[in-house]
């Protein structure tokens, strides 16, 4: 059985708690056991080093420094906070003095980062891993047409990402034809949800979600999955202020990645928290 120290992230405990529902029913049906870090902090989610990057470093070498003392590697569930993991264990392994500087500020709190831990992602896991989905699907998807929507902080900056070809990821297609689906290519897969930009470039901000939709329908897709939270909420949540901005009609699912797998696995709606949803709920079967 694989074993990983969940890092669920704040997204996950509170507006996306579908996501986390979903994620453990779905690692319990396919033998992936999962250990919530005791007292995980916030990743910082990409604004902290605006205001003081050493903190932002520190407070990921402390939720990473815990996954060391439980001997275990860290999966994530969104792209956020792996991007933040990542980019601060990156930092920190290839400096000897700023690790030392944050091994300063955790020892206060009786912590040290040691670097021992990976940090993955649950689509990685599950890319790397299909065999896990073996006599799983007992409702394959087929007919269903879904575009798998990357965003952006999931591949970029490659060299700290680098799981996959950042310009050409397939991992997403891997899982959505493993569960009995059509993957659909669509122009605006890797770009950016606009999440983060949201208080600050508001009408920018509900174009580029409507183009993201618009442009997946267009495609032929029945629905969406993304592998990320704040790209699901933003694309779900925001649909028709974004259909608006480009006045467009569609309205189509957006799912987590682990609602998707559930659905094939024969879990309802209900047990995948899919009711929480704001667009096109009723479209899903």
């Amino acid at each position: 059985m694989m074993k990983y120290a969940l890092f669920p992230g704040c997204v996950l405990e509170g507006a996306a708690k579908e996501a986390y529902m979903a994620t453990k029913k779905v690692a319990v049906a396919l033998g992936i056991e999962l250990v919530e870090i005791p007292n995980w902090t916030c990743c910082g989610a990409s604004h902290a080093q605006g205001v003081d990057e050493l903190a932002l470093i520190a407070i990921n070498a402390r939720n990473m420094a815990i996954a060391e003392g439980m001997g275990l590697p860290i999966m994530t569930v969104c792209n956020t906070c792996t991007l933040e993991l990542r980019q601060a264990k990156a930092k920190l392994d290839s400096d000897k003095n700023l690790k030392a500087k944050v091994n300063e500020i955790l020892a206060k709190s009786g912590y040290e980062y040691k670097g021992t831990s990976e940090i993955t992602h649950l689509l990685w896991v599950l890319a790397s891993n299909p065999n896990v989905f073996e006599g799983k699907i007992t409702k394959p998807l087929k007919g269903v047409k879904v575009a798998g929507y990357y965003g952006c902080h999931l591949l970029r900056p490659p060299k700290v990402m680098n799981y996959e070809d950042g310009k050409n990821p397939e991992s997403l297609e891997k899982i959505i034809s493993i569960l009995g689906a059509t993957p659909v290519e669509f122009d605006f897969k890797l770009k950016c949800c606009g999440f983060h930009a949201f208080f600050t470039a508001e009408r920018d901000v509900m174009t580029v979600t409507g183009e993201a939709v618009d442009s997946a329908a267009k495609a032929g897709a029945d629905m969406m999955v993304t592998p990320c939270p704040l790209c699901q909420m933003q694309l779900d949540m925001y649909q028709p202020e974004g259909r608006a901005a480009v006045k467009s009609k569609v309205e189509i699912p957006v799912l987590h990645l682990p609602q998707l797998i559930g659905l094939a696995m024969g879990m309802s709606k209900e047990d995948m928290g899919i009711n929480r949803h704001i667009s096109a709920v009723e479209k899903i079967k």
